[in-house]
């Protein structure tokens, strides 16, 4: 998993409330187990018309954002169903950081998970950033990790609160596979340890 520490990038601002998981990725493009090529079917009822067609007054689909990494979003994003495929299609997008009031359980659990920032900010914070987004790409915004702390383009900052253990994770690339190899040794050792203790019990 790519590490997190600071991502400097265009916001786009998705001011929806309840944005669910078939919105983020519908249910048609869930066939797949693989994590790439998602980024393609990233709202796509949104982003495209029945023929295939880009929406135009879509926010993804204006020049703007075509490269946005960070989006700013409305209460209970990620709500639905619980597919993993939701930030799987935001990640292969480009997105790494979702700001919103709040996030439903198990989407904001699954952003962890795949090296995604999901960040919970009061209303009032969240609306200054959806401003900041508004203003395209001439507008970055920097979210660093480390300090746990967001600045706005004009010099404003806003602090934000993590988990310890889940910033742990981000800043080191560490998914649940890769929170086992860190303990490499370790297995290998007490498994060394239990063949010798229990030599009947190896596989023939």
């Amino acid at each position: 998993m790519e590490k997190f520490t600071k991502l400097t990038g265009t916001a786009a601002p998705l001011p929806l409330i309840n944005v669910d998981t078939d919105m983020i990725i519908p249910k048609q493009f869930l066939k797949t187990i693989k994590r790439s090529g998602l980024g393609k079917n990233l709202f796509d009822e949104m982003r495209f018309d029945g023929e295939g067609n880009e929406i135009p007054d879509f926010v993804l689909n204006k020049p703007a954002y075509r490269d946005a990494q960070i989006l700013v979003a409305g209460e209970n994003f990620g709500c639905g169903s619980s597919r993993e495929h939701a930030p799987w299609a935001l990640l292969d997008f480009g997105i790494r950081c979702v700001i919103a009031p709040s996030f439903a359980d198990i989407f904001y659990n699954n952003c962890f998970k795949n090296g995604i920032l999901p960040i919970v900010l009061p209303q009032e914070e969240v609306d200054k950033l959806m401003d900041d987004a508004e203003r395209g790409s001439n507008a970055k915004i920097t979210v660093d990790l480390e300090n746990q702390v967001i600045s706005g383009p004009d010099g404003g900052s806003i602090a934000f609160e993590v988990d310890p253990f889940r910033k742990h994770c981000l800043l080191n690339g560490l998914d649940d596979i890769g929170l086992t190899l860190v303990k490499a040794e370790k297995i290998d050792s007490f498994e060394a340890g239990m063949e010798a203790r229990t030599p009947w019990l190896k596989a023939g």
